[in-house]
């Protein structure tokens, strides 16, 4: 799929969102509707993967107490019903309270750009998981191809705050899931980053077994990527002297006519007369 241009693209999408949102229905304009809960289905293109339990009871409860401040945006389905486009939280929220009916705005929008009002809405929300969120980011990046300087300044983001959060993607699977489940925070997950695999499965058990605090997994962090360094050094020194020992002997050959190569910590011996060989292997006798 070609990419869209900015112009026509991510600028738009905001205005499109917020427009909807904006515009002064009432309950006899025809856009407004109130739907049965059951003929809503889902957006098929929901990036957001993860709905916190008591963050929907919170919200369910607001939604009793006060009624739902703003209405869901759903789109007319081909076959039959609606199909959600904006506000999957309030849906669930309102299926809680066991309510056959929410308040919609019925709009008509094309499957890439609901999709793409799905990741507008999710990067907007404060309460969306860091996991879920770096994968909006990303989505964004790359379907309008932005810079990150350029999408910080659409969505009004710090780019260290977009760089950082793009970051909890190079964690192993399993460290993205416990953070996803909110088993680690935010905070845990930043300090393992940079660490090789196996560390990072390290400190991993060492969180959840251990029950650290950030300070203390970002010392443990600091531990075992200096461990890891020094190691790393120690190989490149032994064969910075390998490779030295491989050199000096290259000088000696060549007092006996014998030519030879170094490389990859190999050193090959070149010689079309075997009298050559024969002198050198009685001097190493």
């Amino acid at each position: 799929m070609a990419k869209r241009a900015l112009g026509s693209g991510l600028n738009n999408l905001f205005g499109d969102i917020n427009a909807v949102y904006e515009k002064n229905y009432t309950d006899s304009d025809d856009s407004m509707q109130m739907i049965k809960c059951d003929q809503i289905i889902p957006n098929p293109m929901q990036p957001r993967q993860i709905f916190n339990d008591e963050s929907l009871r919170e919200l369910a409860n607001s939604i009793k107490e006060n009624g739902l401040l703003q209405p869901i945006v759903v789109r007319q389905s081909e076959s039959e019903g609606y199909i959600l486009i904006a506000g999957e939280r309030r849906l669930r929220a309102t299926k809680l309270l066991q309510k056959e009916h929410i308040q919609a705005i019925v709009i008509t929008a094309e499957d890439h750009k609901m999709r793409e009002l799905a990741l507008i809405e999710n990067v907007q929300r404060e309460d969306l998981n860091p996991i879920d969120l770096a994968l909006c980011y990303q989505s964004l990046l790359k379907e309008h191809d932005l810079t990150q300087e350029k999408l910080a300044q659409k969505i009004h983001k710090s780019r260290t705050q977009i760089t950082n959060t793009l970051r909890l993607l190079e964690l192993s699977n399993k460290t993205q899931e416990l953070l996803r489940d909110g088993k680690i925070t935010q905070g845990h997950a930043k300090m393992l980053i940079g660490l090789n695999p196996k560390d990072e499965e390290l400190a991993l058990q060492s969180i959840l077994g251990q029950k650290l605090n950030v300070r203390e997994t970002e010392n443990l962090a600091k531990n075992l990527k200096a461990k890891t360094k020094n190691i790393e050094d120690d190989k490149k020194n032994v064969e910075a002297l390998h490779i030295e020992s491989l050199q000096t002997l290259q000088e000696i050959l060549k007092h006996y006519n014998i030519r030879s190569t170094v490389k990859n910590n190999t050193i090959t011996l070149q010689c079309d007369e075997k009298s050559k060989l024969d002198v050198l292997m009685q001097k190493l006798q």
